[in-house]
């Protein structure tokens, strides 16, 4: 996987957007049916490492798969033979806020839309977590 996409502050026009919205009880429930199997699936291992350190994973693993839904919508094509779950990682920056990182299908899927970078925002209330991304496309100035 590559470096972060972007840096702040960003410049260039919107190409696309996407948002999702979860339950954080469905993720959880997945989480102790599938086990392991799930997570390896969905998360990379930075995302795994970084959910599990905390008491109650839940809210940033459901946060992290409302992410991925997020950028695939942003990109038009979902989840499927051009991104899986694992193309799309969500790291901590600088600051502690939400950066998105794309393995080699997600930035060559980036290049051909026009796109330069993804921002991305998380919120999760004690019920659900949300995403929304951005898919910023190049300045052409």
């Amino acid at each position: 996987m590559s470096t972060p996409s972007i840096n702040l502050p960003l410049n260039g026009p919107v190409i696309g957007i996407g948002v999702d919205i979860i339950e954080i009880e469905r993720v959880e429930a997945i989480y102790e049916r599938q086990g392991e199997r799930f997570l390896a699936r969905v998360y990379t291992s930075q995302e795994r490492e970084y959910c599990l350190k905390h008491k109650k994973p839940g809210a940033r693993l459901a946060a992290r798969f409302a992410a991925k839904e997020a950028v695939s919508k942003a990109f038009s094509t979902g989840i499927s033979e051009h991104l899986n779950f694992t193309s799309i990682e969500v790291v901590v920056g600088e600051r502690g806020q939400p950066l998105v990182r794309l393995d080699e299908r997600g930035e060559k899927l980036l290049q051909e839309v026009g796109g330069s970078g993804v921002a991305i925002s998380l919120s999760h209330s004690d019920v659900q977590a949300v995403a929304f991304a951005a898919i910023i496309g190049k300045n052409r100035y």
